[in-house]
């Protein structure tokens, strides 16, 4: 049998803090679970993302310790067009998100910005440049 990626989890220090952050970002969370401990939403495609409390992952993992330091993952958005990826970018940064890279034209074709989730999370925003007629 393959194996096959079905499902992210996401450990939070705040269940409503962080839903909000991806209720900005377009994701379908009611609001009623801004209190569950355990938060799931299936994405196109039919992956599965989650949210769990710290609670959560100590019940899981006795051991479970906050990471620090620098993300280890992103989770990466794409966008409609490159105006939607500044925009995106601007709208959470005054909402008090911690931008990390503005937007900017990165050498690989995309317009790319990265902000931080409320748990320290890479958020990457992209979305391809038109080619250019060189």
């Amino acid at each position: 049998m393959a194996l096959q990626l079905d499902f992210f989890a996401l450990t939070v220090s705040d269940m409503a803090r962080s839903l909000a952050f991806y209720r900005r970002l377009g994701l379908d969370l009611p609001s009623e679970a801004d209190q569950e401990p355990h938060v799931e939403v299936t994405l196109p495609g039919g992956v599965r993302l989650a949210w769990d409390t710290v609670e959560v992952a100590r019940s899981i993992d006795p051991n479970w310790q906050e990471p620090s330091g620098s993300p280890r993952i992103a989770l990466a958005f794409r966008c409609d067009s490159p105006s939607e990826v500044d925009a995106t970018y601007r709208g959470l940064t005054e909402l008090g998100y911690q931008g990390i890279h503005e937007p900017w034209d990165a050498p690989w074709g995309q317009r790319y910005a990265t902000v931080l989730d409320p748990d320290g999370n890479a958020v990457d925003l992209y979305c391809p440049l038109p080619a250019s007629d060189s």
